[in-house]
């Protein structure tokens, strides 16, 4: 493999994020080119993360993960969508964390919130996206427009509301030297 070609081990077999994360890593470093593999793995929080926190441990312990299961990867992101009861609404979102040798990155997409129809669903402990497929009459939404995109009407897809989170995570290996630097008067 050549200088000018990464690889990047996503932590999913879902086409939605691997297609994200590809979009995002050429996005923020166009002149190179990436390899992407799928890396199935836990993410050890239920099926429906439903706080912020529970969200992020999710998209941490699936790179932790990814970095178990493909060792020799340049980078390894994991993308949790998760959901989170705001003044008395749901709101969805995912978190995106991106590992390298050198560091992490982490950061969190746009939130949106959800008709009460699907929030109920969810509140009784059905997973996002089989609530979306229920109330939409879709298959596997999840692994499409999502949502975001079903809501929409693909204004924004589940694809472009993850590859922004996946830009932002990256931020800090776009800079990595100012990453490594001391905060002024330390």
């Amino acid at each position: 493999m050549d200088e000018n070609e990464q690889t990047i081990a996503v932590a999913s077999g879902n086409p939605v994020k691997i297609a994200a994360a590809r979009a995002g890593f050429q996005l923020m470093f166009p002149l190179l080119r990436f390899q992407v593999v799928s890396v199935v793995v836990a993410s050890d929080v239920s099926s429906q993360p439903l706080s912020d926190e529970e969200t992020l441990t999710g998209a941490l312990n699936r790179v932790n993960h990814a970095v178990s299961a493909n060792p020799t990867a340049d980078f390894w992101i994991g993308i949790e969508g998760g959901v989170q009861t705001l003044a008395a609404e749901l709101g969805a979102f995912a978190w995106v964390v991106v590992r390298s040798r050198s560091g992490l990155g982490k950061a969190r997409s746009g939130t949106f919130f959800l008709p009460p129809v699907i929030a109920d669903l969810v509140a009784q402990g059905m997973e996002l996206g089989h609530a979306d497929d229920l109330v939409f009459k879709q298959s596997n939404s999840k692994q499409a427009a999502g949502a975001i995109g079903l809501l929409t009407d693909n204004a924004v897809d589940r694809r472009q509301l993850y590859e922004q989170a996946v830009v932002l995570a990256l931020v800090r290996f776009k800079n990595e030297t100012l990453y490594q630097q001391s905060s002024p008067g330390t």
